[in-house]
Protein backbone atom coordinates (compact mmCIF):
# COMPACT_ATOMS: atom_id res chain seq x y z
CA UNK A 1 0.00 0.00 0.00
CA UNK A 2 1.42 3.44 -0.86
CA UNK A 3 2.17 5.81 1.98
CA UNK A 4 -0.21 8.65 2.78
CA UNK A 5 0.65 12.15 1.52
CA UNK A 6 2.56 14.32 3.97
CA UNK A 7 1.33 17.81 4.80
CA UNK A 8 3.92 20.45 3.91
CA UNK A 9 4.98 22.82 6.71
CA UNK A 10 3.55 26.34 6.57
CA UNK A 11 5.90 27.75 9.23
CA UNK A 12 9.62 27.49 8.41
CA UNK A 13 11.91 29.41 10.77
CA UNK A 14 15.14 28.74 8.78
CA UNK A 15 14.82 27.53 5.19
CA UNK A 16 17.68 27.31 2.70
CA UNK A 17 17.56 27.37 -1.09
CA UNK A 18 20.28 28.03 -3.69
CA UNK A 19 21.45 31.60 -3.00
CA UNK A 20 18.62 32.27 -0.52
CA UNK A 21 17.88 31.89 3.18
CA UNK A 22 14.17 32.28 3.95
CA UNK A 23 11.49 32.22 6.64
CA UNK A 24 7.78 31.50 6.27
CA UNK A 25 5.93 33.33 9.03
CA UNK A 26 2.36 34.17 9.94
CA UNK A 27 -0.42 31.68 10.48
CA UNK A 28 -3.38 33.76 9.26
CA UNK A 29 -1.73 36.01 6.64
CA UNK A 30 1.60 34.41 5.67
CA UNK A 31 4.78 36.34 4.86
CA UNK A 32 7.83 35.06 2.98
CA UNK A 33 10.98 36.81 4.27
CA UNK A 34 14.21 36.23 2.30
CA UNK A 35 17.89 37.07 2.59
CA UNK A 36 19.53 36.90 -0.86
CA UNK A 37 23.28 36.48 -1.31
CA UNK A 38 23.21 38.00 -4.82
CA UNK A 39 24.21 34.79 -6.62
CA UNK A 40 20.69 33.71 -7.67
CA UNK A 41 17.90 36.17 -8.53
CA UNK A 42 14.35 35.75 -7.23
CA UNK A 43 11.37 36.73 -9.40
CA UNK A 44 7.84 37.63 -8.33
CA UNK A 45 4.64 39.43 -9.36
CA UNK A 46 4.92 43.16 -8.72
CA UNK A 47 1.94 43.40 -6.35
CA UNK A 48 3.22 40.86 -3.77
CA UNK A 49 6.28 42.88 -2.71
CA UNK A 50 5.84 43.76 0.96
CA UNK A 51 9.18 45.51 1.64
CA UNK A 52 12.85 45.42 0.63
CA UNK A 53 16.19 46.87 1.68
CA UNK A 54 16.66 50.25 -0.07
CA UNK A 55 19.94 49.23 -1.72
CA UNK A 56 18.48 46.04 -3.23
CA UNK A 57 18.22 46.23 -7.02
CA UNK A 58 14.91 45.30 -8.64
CA UNK A 59 14.59 44.78 -12.39
CA UNK A 60 12.22 43.25 -14.93
CA UNK A 61 12.10 39.48 -15.31
CA UNK A 62 11.71 38.52 -19.00
CA UNK A 63 8.47 36.76 -19.96
CA UNK A 64 8.25 34.47 -22.97
CA UNK A 65 4.72 34.68 -24.35
CA UNK A 66 2.87 37.61 -25.85
CA UNK A 67 1.25 40.48 -24.03
CA UNK A 68 -2.13 39.89 -25.70
CA UNK A 69 -2.73 36.57 -23.91
CA UNK A 70 -1.55 37.96 -20.58
CA UNK A 71 -4.01 40.87 -20.80
CA UNK A 72 -6.85 38.57 -21.89
CA UNK A 73 -6.15 36.10 -19.09
CA UNK A 74 -5.78 38.59 -16.25
CA UNK A 75 -2.21 37.39 -15.76
CA UNK A 76 0.49 39.79 -14.56
CA UNK A 77 1.81 41.98 -17.36
CA UNK A 78 5.27 42.06 -15.88
CA UNK A 79 7.35 40.15 -13.38
CA UNK A 80 9.99 41.75 -11.22
CA UNK A 81 13.31 40.24 -10.18
CA UNK A 82 15.45 40.92 -7.10
CA UNK A 83 19.00 40.85 -8.45
CA UNK A 84 21.35 41.84 -5.63
CA UNK A 85 22.20 40.92 -2.03
CA UNK A 86 19.82 42.07 0.68
CA UNK A 87 16.56 41.25 2.39
CA UNK A 88 13.09 41.30 0.89
CA UNK A 89 9.60 40.12 1.93
CA UNK A 90 6.48 39.05 0.05
CA UNK A 91 2.83 38.56 0.95
CA UNK A 92 -0.48 38.33 -0.88
CA UNK A 93 -2.10 40.17 2.06
CA UNK A 94 -4.82 37.56 2.29
CA UNK A 95 -5.47 34.48 4.45
CA UNK A 96 -4.02 31.18 3.32
CA UNK A 97 -0.84 29.17 3.38
CA UNK A 98 2.52 29.47 1.66
CA UNK A 99 4.66 26.38 1.13
CA UNK A 100 8.17 25.99 -0.25
CA UNK A 101 8.34 23.55 -3.17
CA UNK A 102 11.97 22.55 -3.77
CA UNK A 103 12.34 21.36 -7.38
CA UNK A 104 15.34 19.25 -8.35
CA UNK A 105 16.83 19.60 -11.86
CA UNK A 106 14.33 18.29 -14.41
CA UNK A 107 11.33 18.49 -12.05
CA UNK A 108 8.33 20.71 -12.62
CA UNK A 109 4.93 21.57 -11.23
CA UNK A 110 1.69 23.02 -12.60
CA UNK A 111 -0.11 25.52 -10.36
CA UNK A 112 -3.54 27.14 -10.61
CA UNK A 113 -3.33 30.77 -11.74
CA UNK A 114 -2.65 33.52 -9.17
CA UNK A 115 -1.25 31.11 -6.54
CA UNK A 116 2.47 31.73 -7.09
CA UNK A 117 4.32 34.09 -4.72
CA UNK A 118 8.01 33.95 -5.77
CA UNK A 119 10.57 31.63 -7.36
CA UNK A 120 14.35 31.40 -7.59
CA UNK A 121 16.02 32.24 -10.88
CA UNK A 122 16.77 28.59 -11.68
CA UNK A 123 13.05 27.92 -12.18
CA UNK A 124 11.56 28.60 -15.61
CA UNK A 125 8.05 30.08 -15.77
CA UNK A 126 5.40 29.52 -18.43
CA UNK A 127 1.61 29.30 -18.59
CA UNK A 128 -1.10 27.67 -20.68
CA UNK A 129 -4.81 28.08 -21.25
CA UNK A 130 -7.18 25.40 -19.93
CA UNK A 131 -9.15 23.85 -22.78
CA UNK A 132 -12.77 22.71 -22.59
CA UNK A 133 -15.99 24.40 -21.52
CA UNK A 134 -16.53 22.18 -18.44
CA UNK A 135 -13.01 22.90 -17.16
CA UNK A 136 -13.53 26.63 -17.54
CA UNK A 137 -17.00 26.55 -16.00
CA UNK A 138 -16.21 24.39 -12.96
CA UNK A 139 -12.47 24.94 -12.63
CA UNK A 140 -12.66 28.60 -11.59
CA UNK A 141 -10.06 29.86 -14.05
CA UNK A 142 -8.72 29.74 -17.57
CA UNK A 143 -4.98 29.44 -16.96
CA UNK A 144 -2.37 27.18 -15.35
CA UNK A 145 1.13 28.34 -14.39
CA UNK A 146 4.03 25.98 -15.18
CA UNK A 147 7.28 25.98 -13.20
CA UNK A 148 10.24 23.86 -14.31
CA UNK A 149 13.70 23.50 -12.77
CA UNK A 150 16.01 23.22 -15.77
CA UNK A 151 19.65 22.40 -15.07
CA UNK A 152 19.75 23.43 -11.41
CA UNK A 153 17.70 23.20 -8.24
CA UNK A 154 15.07 25.86 -7.64
CA UNK A 155 12.27 26.76 -5.27
CA UNK A 156 8.72 27.98 -5.88
CA UNK A 157 6.75 29.57 -3.05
Amino acid sequence: MPSAPQILPTQIPEGVAPGVKYRLEGELVPVLHMALDGQVPVYFEHHVLLWKYPQMQIGLHPLGKGLKWRVFGGLPLLMLEAQSPGEIAFSRDSPGHVVALHLQPGEGIMVREHQFLAATGGVQYDYSRIQGFANMLYGGGFWVDHFFAGDREGVVW
